[in-house]
């Protein structure tokens, strides 16, 4: 199993630099940012222009991949893809299907994307339009070499009011997309932070869906369990900082939240766990400069590189 990152938490870097940092850290795989050139997404990137990916660029980065030792573990592209505005939603679906193209070219064997949801649409509206959408996107990915995979965050910074912005966070979720969308080319990029904060067992989560586990994300939080006194189960609704605060938990890097990482390797150990796993860096403290961005990644690499090494 490799350890990596997703790397649009390193800004103002090119493609190559992030590469190079990332092996001489230590790491040995890459979950690429693709998002479009121009968006104003959080924690995205553009560190592959898949739009315009031309011959050349393939083979410089082909290159990379052997001088720094590095395989892409995902091509990752984040986005409502239930968005209540067509032309938005087109938008989104053009550029994912550039970005399964471009991970067949590269030889990239997953694509990372949510579902999202139409905050306008009943949730049985938005299962029917996904079935509809993530059924072509499945066949389009499967057609070309690559398989689909969903984050389980709730995105509720999609929402005003903070409540869930997908309809893909929690396993009663996951069997309807299942269900409607069979395919053994659609899974998890499985997270367990959010399942945390949610009150869901990510052990035992990771027991029941090992066959849809394609990915791994590292990442971890705090939940403070005293102010659900003042917030309850749904979270901050007034006053909130920044569109993910919900008040009782905060994001941080693998080693400084509540998750057992030894006790979840372990779990990975027993269900026979095949995949990659990457550092999602979305702690605060440790962002605004790549200096304080790469002093998380290189403590997370500190604390997870000897568990992953008793892990063979």
């Amino acid at each position: 199993m490799k350890l990596g990152f997703l790397t649009g938490c390193l800004q103002n870097m090119t493609l190559e630099e992030k590469m190079a940092y990332a092996h001489q850290v230590g790491f040995t795989t890459l979950d690429v940012s693709c998002w479009p050139k121009s968006n104003s997404r959080d924690f995205s990137g553009s560190d592959i222009d898949v739009a315009h990916l031309s011959d050349a660029d393939v083979i410089a980065i082909k290159e990379w991949q052997v001088k720094y030792n590095l395989t892409f573990a995902s091509l990752a592209y984040y986005d409502n893809m239930l968005h209540p505005d067509p032309a938005v939603a087109q938008g989104y679906k053009a550029h994912l299907k550039a970005v399964i193209l471009a991970a067949e070219r590269l030889g990239t064997p997953l694509v990372g994307c949510f579902v999202g949801k139409n905050q306008q649409l009943s949730l049985n509206a938005n299962f029917e339009a996904f079935e509809t959408l993530f059924t072509e996107l499945v066949a389009f990915a499967e057609a070309h070499h690559v398989k689909l995979m969903i984050e389980n965050c709730p995105m509720p910074g999609w929402q005003e009011d903070g409540l869930p912005g997908t309809i893909s966070y929690s396993p009663e979720l996951w069997d309807e997309m299942f269900r409607r969308v069979p395919s053994k080319s659609f899974g998890l990029n499985f997270d367990p932070s959010h399942l945390d904060w949610l009150q869901i067992d990510y052990l035992q989560a990771l027991r029941d869906y090992r066959d849809r586990i394609f990915h791994i994300d590292a990442k971890d939080m705090l939940v403070d369990r005293t102010k659900f006194y003042r917030y309850g189960i749904f979270g901050k609704k007034l006053n909130r900082q920044h569109e993910e605060d919900l008040g009782f938990w905060t994001p941080v890097i693998p080693g400084l939240g509540d998750i057992n990482w030894d006790q979840f390797y372990q779990v990975m150990k027993a269900v026979d766990y095949q995949g990659d796993f990457s550092i999602e860096h979305e702690d605060r403290r440790f962002a605004g400069i790549n200096d304080l961005v790469k002093k998380g990644l290189e403590f997370s690499y500190a604390h997870l590189q000897p568990i992953i090494t008793e892990f063979k």
